[in-house]
Parts: structure tokens; sequence; C-alpha cells
């Protein structure tokens, strides 16, 4: 039966037609039927992100009228390296294919999937792909897989690339289309061996670059400023702000919120952002009202916001570091690369001539790296050899990326693997390294959850692991509701330590039935609560498809907080502090001692001798984040292999752990002795 299309379809597709890449159709249709992989170079506002995956969808809905492998439908996969873009992008293809999303037109990100039985074009996380190849290597469903954004080189998509080639040779009606805003042509082609590369023009209008004459001391504050600047001088047109992270962005709206107020209309925009507060930014304002939408770098190449007329550009974001000899990564404020920097200028020229204003000067725009370093080259490696092993892939050292990894990270990597459990001598993978390869967690959040029943509290593990997951719960606003705030959050706090607070807030979330008022009265995030509550459900379906056993301790009984401390430890006995005399933290990680902190933002009462941390975090200083008390013997109990005196000669601690082990060595003889 013919579909019926409404008027509203028409109205998009004579818009479509104007876009740049419409152009290059019937060119780019006959490369791919000739090729088997097409690079494709698309600049800022060239539509591809929307318009190639469909061009592809009909094309193999034209030659492969039937179904795919056991009577299923075949697929066509875009994979984006942000859930943001996967989410917003698949929204806007539903509404120019005249169709309800999560029908014929779906997506898949972690932890949410919108996609059904007659889903035949997917936008999904590179990640997602990731996932799907563990379960079937061939990817048997899709037909044809569009890999955007290549550029950004994330982890998951360097790992795509390299599977793909691989699996390209053992399928060869299977199509791969690579495309980018601003791909190294050259490095691409030479690593899929002189494949067709296509062009496609993208910013229609042309962009006034300016630069600060000095160097800013405080580029938020700079922003701000060249912000009112900009609606107090300028013509109409929305302001696109680039800034690096949730709570700077938050912050920023407030201000300029409150020194323009009902002029502008200020949005936030970053990925943990809730799906309905993403699509605001969408919307059109009256004449008399700017838009004004502040970003992280989600809006540089995923999204495109139409009206934006102003950029400010600061040229910093948030980079993932790994620092393979001290196992520390982080998130670090960085500056961009001249590749990115173009890439937000380009936002500006759209619908009409524009203007970026870069709070930075022209010499120190002519010093940043030309391209991003690829995330494979400064990021902890065990997820992705995890990975890999789930995979299939036997030699690492041989498997083809296009940048390889140093050395000594993916020798780090493979060293943490082993003190889990997850591979064996033979750096083969284990059932336990199965099993946490199948979460979509670190593995030692994952390996946390597996032994969660040996201490009988699983169902708590599973709380405190989907806490962890989400951003932060407790909101604390500047000025007078700090106080408020603080004392909220104290009624929640343990004594222990924090993973045993994040718990008790998700105890009563669920209490005071899932409420958003008590939320907003105790100064906790509705909306990360509530994706803690989904996060949680679906690590429930994954424990319940390996039958892990889900119970709990009695809540009266001694033992109900200890286990749970034992339980964090089982999973995160590599990520441990011990107290030394000088007052400060050592952290206890197989020579590689270092001095940190407590971070603020801790619940501990007082300093413990020991504490198991969540997340190391480099600013001033070194501070360690998320930390629970735990007692030193444990650790011999629970890694014994791991903490052994020796591993650990610079420390005060290897006295107390001389002693736990000998303590542990006359019980288990004596043991033997009554048997």
């Amino acid at each position: 039966m013919k579909k019926t299309y409404s008027g509203r379809y028409f109205e998009i597709l004579e818009k479509r037609k104007n876009l740049p890449v419409w152009v290059h159709k019937e060119e780019f249709l006959k490369t791919l039927k000739e090729n088997q992989i097409v690079l494709l170079v698309g600049e800022t506002g060239s539509g591809k992100t929307t318009q190639i995956p469909q061009f592809v969808l009909e094309a193999v809905l034209n030659e492969n009228p039937s179904s795919g492998p056991k009577g299923k439908k075949w697929l066509v996969g875009c994979t984006q390296p942000r859930r943001v873009a996967a989410m917003s992008v698949s929204r806007r293809v539903a509404e120019e294919m005249d169709v309800e999303i999560g029908d014929e037109v779906g997506y898949t990100v972690r932890f949410e999937d919108c996609s059904s039985s007659k889903t035949v074009l997917k936008y999904l996380t590179d990640g997602m792909l990731l996932r799907e190849a563990m379960a079937d290597p061939l990817l048997g469903r899709y037909k044809v897989i569009v890999l955007d954004e290549a550029h950004e080189r994330t982890l998951a998509t360097d790992l795509l690339f390299g599977l793909l080639k691989q699996t390209l040779v053992s399928r060869p009606d299977l199509k791969l289309v690579v495309m980018s805003a601003t791909l190294e042509a050259d490095k691409f082609q030479n690593y899929f061996t002189g494949v067709p590369l296509i062009k496609v023009p993208g910013r229609l209008y042309p962009v006034e670059i300016l630069y600060t004459r000095e160097p800013q001391r405080d580029y938020l504050e700079a922003a701000i400023n060249t912000v009112i600047q900009i609606h107090e001088s300028e013509p109409p047109g929305d302001v696109l702000v680039f800034l690096t992270g949730e709570e700077e962005i938050e912050d920023t709206c407030r201000r300029i919120a409150s020194k323009l107020g009902d002029q502008v209309n200020v949005m936030p925009l970053y990925s943990t952002l809730s799906p309905a507060m993403q699509q605001k930014i969408f919307d059109p304002t009256t004449d008399a009202v700017r838009k004004i939408v502040v970003s992280t770098n989600i809006a540089e190449t995923s999204l495109t916001i139409d009206g934006i007329v102003y950029v400010v550009d600061p040229g910093f974001s948030k980079q993932k570091l790994y620092h393979p000899n001290t196992r520390v990564e982080s998130l670090l404020v960085s500056p961009i690369s001249q590749a990115s920097a173009d890439q937000r200028a380009g936002r500006a020229g759209r619908t009409q001539p524009g203007k970026c204003f870069r709070l930075y000067t022209e010499k120190s725009f002519k010093e940043l790296e030309k391209q991003t370093y690829a995330e494979i080259l400064r990021s902890n490696l065990a997820n992705t050899v995890l990975t890999l092993k789930r995979l299939g892939v036997e030699n690492l050292l041989h498997f083809d990326l296009i940048d390889p990894p140093a050395p000594d990270t993916l020798a780090r990597a493979l060293d943490d693997l082993y003190h889990l459990g997850a591979l064996d001598d033979e750096c083969n993978l284990t059932k336990t390294g199965e099993m946490m390869s199948e979460f979509p967690l670190d593995p030692q959040m994952a390996k946390m959850i597996i032994v969660s029943p040996q201490f009988n509290c699983s169902n708590e593990i599973l709380s405190v692991s989907a806490m962890l997951s989400v951003p932060n719960c407790f909101i604390r606003p500047r000025g007078e509701g700090q106080k408020a705030a603080d004392k909220a959050k104290s009624m929640f706090s343990h004594i222990d330590g924090d993973h045993l607070t994040l718990l008790n807030v998700f105890h009563a979330f669920l209490q005071h039935n899932q409420n958003q008022d008590w939320c907003y009265e105790n100064f906790i995030n509705y909306r990360a609560m509530k994706s803690a509550v989904n996060v949680r459900e679906q690590l429930v379906r994954i424990m319940s498809r390996f039958q892990i056993k889900l119970c709990s301790p009695d809540f009266n009984s001694r033992d109900y907080y200890v286990n749970i401390r034992k339980a964090l430890l089982a999973g995160y006995f590599m990520q441990v502090a011990h107290l030394e005399r000088t007052g400060n933290y050592l952290t206890f990680r197989d020579k590689d001692d270092q001095v940190v902190h407590l971070h603020p933002s801790n619940c501990l009462e007082y300093k413990p001798e020991w504490v198991v941390y969540n997340e190391y975090v480099l600013t001033s200083r070194n501070f360690i984040r998320t930390v629970t008390y735990i007692q030193g013997e444990w650790l011999v109990d629970i890694a014994p292999d791991y903490y052994k005196p020796a591993n650990f000669p610079n420390s005060e601690a290897k006295r107390v752990l001389q002693r736990h082990c000998k303590k542990r060595r006359l019980s288990e003889e004596r043991s033997c002795k009554i048997f």
C-alpha cells in the first residue's frame, strides 16, 4: 500500500532540496553502488547527517525489497559520537520522512532504545554499534553503515574502523560510508586503500572572524561580557556560546538571564540534559527576543541550530587525558584544535552572514594543534581491550587501528583486567570477563556488580552503580541557597562515606514515589534520579540474563553497610588510598603512589585510615572524589594477589598489610589443623 504524505512532508522536502548535499545525491548514490566504501567530507551546514542516511535507505529499499536474515528488515545504521546527536537527529529525520520516531526511524543510545521491528533507519552511538557487534560480529542485519563525525576520532569510532575493515572482507554485500566535516582525507584514504572521496560544500554565507587583542584572564567572564555586547550593539540574530561543562553552562545561563532579562531566551545544551530540554534549542523565538544557546562542543558538529548568526568561542573544551604511569584518567579543560575552531565558526553562517568572536588572539590560534588528538591515544584502554577480546581479537598489537596506542597504555590495561579476573595468564577472556563485557560500564563497576551476590547485597550495589552512572544528583546553587542545599544533603549523608550517601538518596527517592516536588525541596536533581532508575532497570535485565542473584542483607543487621562496603572494594580494590602520618592520603596502586586529598564534596566527618574512591580529579590539587571508609584487613581478604606487601615498598601502609597478611596466614593454618 502506497504511503500518503502530509502537507508538512512536502513543505520540509522543498527545504531539503535546497541543502548543498542534495545537489550531490546522484553522484553519491552512483559512487556507493560502484564501491564498498565511500568517504564523504561535508562541511558544516551541508545536511549530510540528515540526508545521506535517507539517500542510502532509499537505495537499499529499491535494490533490496526483500527482508534481511531470518525475515527481519535490512537496517541502515548511522553512528554518532554523542547520544544527544543520535536522539535529536533521528527525531528530525523521522519528521522529514513523515513517520513516528521509534517506527521506521529510531535510535539506540546507552540505557535507552527507541527502535522496533519496523525500524529500517537507526541512529545510534558508536559505542552501541560496538555492543551489537559483540553479539553479531558480522553485523548481519545491516546493509549499509554510516560512520558520521569521523573526525572526532572517538575511541569507539576508531575501534569500529578496525572492526569494519575486517568485516567488509567477510561481507562483500555490506557497505560503509565514512562522513566527516574535517576529515583528514589522505590519512583515511591510505587506511582504506584508495577509496573514493566526495566533497560537499557547506557554509552558505561568509563568517567574519574577530580575535581579541590581548589574551583573556577569565574566559568565562569574557564570554558573558561578549554576549552582552553582541545583544546591545549587533543586529538581530541568535547567539551560540561554547563552554566546557554542565556547571559552567548553567551558571552562565543564569548570569546572562539576570543581566538581560526578558530581552533574551537563554538555553543550556549538554549531553546529560533531558531530551525535552534539548529540543527547546530548536524552538523559534519572537522577533523581539534573541535566543542565546550556551553549549558544550556537542553543538560543534553534531547538532545544527538554525538562526545562529553569532558564535562566541573561548577556545576551550573538556578532554579526556590518561597517564599510564600513574593510571589516572581525568577530564581536563584544554585548548581546542584549529579544526574545532573552524567548525565552531562555521555555525554562524547558516542563514545569513555571521560573526565569530574568538576570545583569544590570532597568534594563539596559529599555535593551536591542527587536529584534535584521537581519543585512543589519551584514554585508559581497559574497556577497549575487554571489548576487543569479546569481539574475538586475539592479538591486540596486530589489530589494524588508524593510530595504534602506546604500548605502556595497552600493558596497563591488560594488567588491570588480569587483576580484575577478566583475563587469565594467557590473556584469554575468562567467564567473568565475558560477563563484564556485557555491562555497558567500566570494568571495575561491572566486576563489583558481578561479585556482589557473594556479599549478599546485589540489590544495593545495583542502586549504587546506577547513581554513579548519572550526573551529580545534588544541586548546590550559588549564593544564599548554598546553606540550605548543604543542610538538605546532610540529611542523606552516611558517616562511612559517599557511596552509602548515594544509596540513601536513591532509597529516599523511591520511598517518596519518585516525586519531583520532593526533589525540589531537597535540592535533588530530578532528571538525574529518573535516569538512575532507568539505568538500574536495564542493569537488572542484564543480571537476569546471566542468572546473577538479586539479594539484600537484613537492613537491621550490623553487617548491612559492611557488606556493601566490601562489595565496593571487590570492584575498586585498585582505587584505594591510605592516610599517612603527614595527614595526606597516598593512593595505593602498585608502585605508582600519588599524594591526594579528599574532595571537599565528600560526606566523611573524619579522616579514616583507608578509603576506596571512585574518581581521581586533577585541579589545583590532586583530589579523590566519591570516597568510602574501608578496613585495611579487607584488602588482603578480597584481593590477596594484588595486596602483597612486596608490591608496595615505599608506603607506610606496608606494615599494615604485613600485619593483616600474617593474621590471615595464621587463620588459614588453624583452619587446616582443625580439618
